[in-house]
C-alpha cells in the first residue's frame, strides 16, 4: 500500500520535473547564445573602430 503511494507520488512529480528541466535547458541555451553574440559583436565593433581610427589618422596626417 505505501509502495503504491510513493510510486504514484513519483509519477505525479515526473512531468513537472521534466518540463522544468526542459525549460531550464532552453533558457540556459538562450543565455549562452546571447552572451556569445554580445562577445562577437563587441569584437567586431572594436575592429571597426580601429579601422576607422586608422583611416582618420591617414587622412589627417
Amino acid at each position: 500500500m505505501i509502495e503504491d503511494f510513493w510510486l504514484n507520488a513519483l509519477w505525479s512529480l515526473a512531468p513537472t520535473v521534466l518540463v522544468g528541466l526542459i525549460f531550464w535547458f532552453v533558457i540556459r541555451s538562450i543565455i549562452h547564445a546571447d552572451r556569445n553574440e554580445r562577445k562577437a559583436q563587441a569584437k567586431v565593433e572594436t575592429e571597426e573602430r580601429a579601422k576607422l581610427a586608422a583611416r582618420q589618422k591617414v587622412t589627417d596626417g
